[in-house]
């Protein structure tokens, strides 16, 4: 407006009566069309919250999956050993392997897991042949046994441990044929080896004494996998868990304090809800969970 003041320089009265119309207009202007520079910003919503991280999505297979196209987009993945039993191998345990060690990097689950099917047959010992019936194991040695060095075919606590370190020996030598037929690492300690607790496989049943053996052959399946540096873990559902235990895990159990894998249905939800739910042993952590879309195991990180 000082410029237009100043471009006036008239003394009549036409002259200034065109002085006020200019004025008026210029104030006018000024009041009706605000500044760009005093424009009001806008604010960021108070009530925005921040993008969820993304979901860096494992997967598990085994036998099941042989001979089928396997998902190439994950960030670790979980193979299954045996073939349904622990006396069994997984037949495409070799190709599943390869699979497994092309997953991305940025999960802080690692690369290398494994999972091992247990069980404890003690009450139909006539119908196996591979209950233990010496001391000593599938690799002539005299393993350190807390139920003792009295195993000579008989159903008790000495033996059912026994029978899970001689499964996880078998189990171990299945995987370690498979790793190196396709120069893979198979050095066991380097791996992740989830103990399979679930009811389909067989199990003692109907009294105390017959839980404390099945958690007796759990202890030997997970002890010899300790033996060799390996990190072991426990995957169940709280129903199998109890219904095999019993939840009588003694004070000294090589159990306690070992991490989970549980599954949860077919909801990624679910999966990460429970990842607060209670261990199965006392000092344990919830490590994984699984949900199950599509025909597939997905596998939500806990860590």
């Amino acid at each position: 407006m000082l410029t237009i003041l100043g471009s006036l320089n008239c003394y009549n009265s036409k002259c200034m009566k065109k002085f006020l119309s200019l004025f008026i207009l210029s104030v006018l202007t000024l009041v009706l069309i605000p500044s760009v520079a005093f424009a009001a910003k806008p604010r960021a919503s108070s009530n925005s919250k921040p993008a969820p991280a993304p979901e860096l999505v494992g997967y598990d297979v085994s036998y099941p999956q042989c001979g089928k196209s396997l998902p190439t987009d994950f960030y670790f993945g979980i193979v299954g050993v045996n073939g349904g039993k622990a006396s069994t191998p997984n037949s495409c345990l070799a190709s599943q392997l390869v699979w497994a060690n092309k997953a991305k990097t940025g999960s802080n689950q690692s690369h290398k897991q494994l999972y091992v099917n247990t069980a404890n047959p003690g009450e139909v010992i006539s119908q196996i042949d591979t209950w233990p019936t010496t001391p000593t194991d599938l690799n002539g040695n005299l393993p350190a046994n807390p139920y003792g060095n009295s195993c000579t075919g008989q159903n008790d606590q000495a033996c059912s441990w026994l029978y899970g370190w001689n499964r996880s020996i078998y189990t171990e030598g299945v995987f370690k044929n498979a790793a190196t037929s396709k120069g893979l690492n198979s050095d066991t300690s380097q791996y992740v080896w989830w103990l399979d607790v679930e009811t389909m496989n067989t199990w003692q049943s109907g009294s105390g004494d017959a839980l404390a053996r099945n958690t007796a052959a759990l202890e030997g399946f997970g002890a010899y996998y300790q033996s060799k540096g390996a990190t072991v873990g426990l995957y169940s559902t709280a129903p199998q868990w109890t219904q095999i235990t019993g939840n009588n895990i003694s004070a000294d159990s090589n159990l306690r304090g070992l991490g989970n894998w549980r599954p949860s249905g077919t909801s990624l939800a679910i999966a990460k809800s429970n990842c607060s739910v209670a261990p199965f042993t006392p000092g344990g952590f919830i490590s994984l969970t699984q949900y199950v879309q599509k025909n597939l195991d997905y596998n939500h990180s806990c860590l």
